[in-house]
């Protein structure tokens, strides 16, 4: 029930002074305990300066100015309860307080409270740069810390947000770190969407960060044929294939996160990917992306309609009223910019190290886990002497792309010709990886360096990267002359815009200074740790005025993990006085026992 001007005038009148001026009433959107409020005041305007002043509550049909009773139209409370839809003034919806700030209100003048609706990126920079979490072990770098606790606040007011750092600034740790903060229950688990190529990176940095967590992989035969069967990890891993097929048995319960990995897989509204992922139940969903726009501000909708669904209306009065124009870019970033948070490697480069190793590790699937077996057997079938030197390396080149084949009298792999086959495709879970990387820095103007012991690895990539954002490209390997490689270096280095540069480690591993580029990526792991040391320090070197990120891929279970493995423990070993070999009999051997699918020798 309202509580009249004319009860509290005639309760206090002897106490307070009361005025008979009705004051225009408002209501402000701001922060709540937990999400939103909506709080009813008057305006009274003063020397020309207009003033809110604040009822006891949204029931409260006058103000207390001072000393002074003032008075509300008498319908006000009845106003704001038609305007917030029902909703209790102390726990507004933030898709409702959003949408009631956007547009002038017929029935009462609405304000936003500048606070709640400020950039995720500047409310994240006024907080703590430090903070400790139970179970977490990691140290995370200040501007993590920072959004860490911006997720955990805003996820709590809003029910999703948008996680839109830069590629290298770790947002897989700061969603591991996000989940620690109140682990979830097996009864209402947290669902991570991948691609399958990053099914392996989210296992293995669970495990190393967050190792109380537990984690069900839902991927292949072997998946849950019922809910029940999910709620038995803190966290279920799935890729968005899964997903979708199995859309009945993952919308069948309530999850406490859906985090949505490499997002853009989502940004159209009309895929079966997107109608499946809006469908599952979730208390909060993180997409997170590098890029949330890439082609038009519809891409942006799709994010922030499932992270937090409704706040920006429907597909269709979106994109009449937001057309792909720089005027509308600017007046919606206003509007989404409270729900993303997005900084750049040069934003927080005061935080980082100069060098930012990275390693990702990717499954092979299951058929190519099967051809991966047969190259081992046939291989040591065909040279029973020379077995192992001979069939790491045949695996080597399976691992780096399976239509490589080397030819029988050649004793140096590198020229490996290129050979098609229907029994693979040319998108690889390596190569998918890879070309995600390299999307993301060419969207952003970056330049990359990509490291392959097989010079036709750059073909390949730039077939299977056709589709990728112009970039320059070039390349470096033993059959480019010495006179030609500074030249292709400067080219590389002075073009204005996006760039990728493929060499060879032991053509230009050394000697060539590259400091254009900020990103490099190991397309195939080194037996021999000084080389790919070498062939690093072409971008972190002096004259670097960036942190540069440094990528490794490798497939699990495979050659090449025992190959980053050896080379880590090796390059601990070593120095510039105790030599160390590239590979042993004791590598070769654990090489050969190494099986994708879960088998030994």
């Amino acid at each position: 029930m309202p509580i009249a001007f004319d009860a509290v005038a005639a309760e206090f009148g002897d106490r307070f002074s009361v005025s008979e001026r009705v004051l225009d009433p408002a209501l402000r959107i701001g922060n709540g305990p937990v999400r939103l409020a909506a709080r009813l005041g008057g305006l009274r305007t003063l020397r020309g300066v207009p003033s809110f002043i604040e009822a006891p509550s949204a029931r409260h049909a006058w103000v207390l100015d001072g000393n002074t009773i003032r008075p509300l139209p008498q319908d006000a409370p009845d106003l704001v309860a038609e305007v917030l839809e029902g909703a209790d003034p102390r726990d507004v919806p933030f898709a409702l307080g959003m949408r009631l700030t956007r547009e002038p209100n017929e029935l009462i003048l609405i304000e936003a409270d500048e606070e709640a609706f400020r950039s995720g990126t500047t409310a994240a920079d006024a907080l703590g740069s430090e903070m400790s979490i139970p179970g977490l072990d990691a140290k995370l770098f200040p501007y993590q810390a920072r959004g860490v606790q911006w997720m955990w606040r805003t996820a709590r007011r809003t029910g999703g947000l948008i996680l839109a750092d830069e590629m290298g600034l770790g947002k897989t740790l700061q969603i591991i770190a996000l989940l620690m903060m109140d682990p979830p229950p097996q009864s209402s688990p947290a669902l991570i969407i991948c691609p399958t190529s990053l099914i392996a990176n989210w296992v293995r940095e669970i495990r190393r960060f967050a190792p109380s967590l537990t984690i069900l992989v839902h991927r292949g035969a072997y998946r849950a044929g019922i809910f029940r069967d999910l709620q038995v990890a803190s966290v279920v891993i799935t890729t968005y294939d899964t997903m979708v097929n199995d859309i009945a048995v993952l919308s069948s319960l309530e999850w406490s996160w859906v985090i949505c990995d490499e997002a853009q897989a989502v940004k159209n509204p009309g895929s079966n990917r997107r109608q499946a992922l809006a469908a599952i139940p979730r208390r909060c969903a993180i997409p997170m992306t590098g890029t949330p726009v890439e082609n038009t501000l519809l891409d942006l909708w799709s994010l922030i309609d499932l992270a937090v669904p409704g706040m920006l209306d429907q597909q269709s009065v979106f994109e009449i009223e937001f057309p792909d124009t720089v005027e509308a870019a600017k007046s919606l970033a206003r509007l989404t910019d409270p729900v993303i948070l997005k900084r750049r490697v040069a934003d927080v480069a005061g935080d980082l190290p100069e060098r930012i190793d990275v390693d990702l590790p990717v499954f092979l699937d299951d058929d190519l886990a099967w051809q991966y077996e047969m190259v081992r057997q046939t291989t040591l079938e065909k040279y029973p002497v020379a077995g192992a030197l001979v069939a790491t390396m045949q695996l080597q080149l399976f691992c780096a792309h399976p239509w490589l084949r080397s030819r029988d009298d050649a004793d140096d792999h590198e020229d490996a010709d290129v050979v098609a086959s229907d029994a693979a495709q040319l998108m690889t879970p390596k190569m998918e990886r890879a070309i995600a990387l390299l999307h993301e820095a060419f969207i952003n103007r970056r330049k990359v360096i990509v490291f392959a012991s097989f010079n036709r690895i750059g073909d390949l990539l730039k077939r299977a990267g056709h589709d990728l954002p112009a970039a320059w490209w070039g390349a470096i390997n033993g059959s480019t002359a010495q006179e030609d490689r500074q030249a292709i270096v400067d080219e590389f280095s002075c073009f204005d815009g996006p760039a990728c540069l493929v060499l060879n480690p032991r053509a230009a591993g050394a000697g060539l200074n590259i400091t254009a580029a900020t990103i490099v990526i190991h397309f195939t792991p080194l037996w021999n740790p000084a080389l790919e040391a070498q062939a690093s320090a072409r971008a972190h070197r002096r004259g670097q005025t960036e942190p540069v990120t440094i990528y490794r891929l490798f497939y699990e279970d495979t050659v090449e993990q025992v190959m980053i493995e050896r080379s880590a423990w090796k390059s601990e070993l070593a120095n510039e006085t105790v030599p160390v070999a590239i590979r042993d009999s004791e590598d070769l051997t654990r090489a050969l026992q190494m099986s994708p699918n879960g088998k030994s020798r």
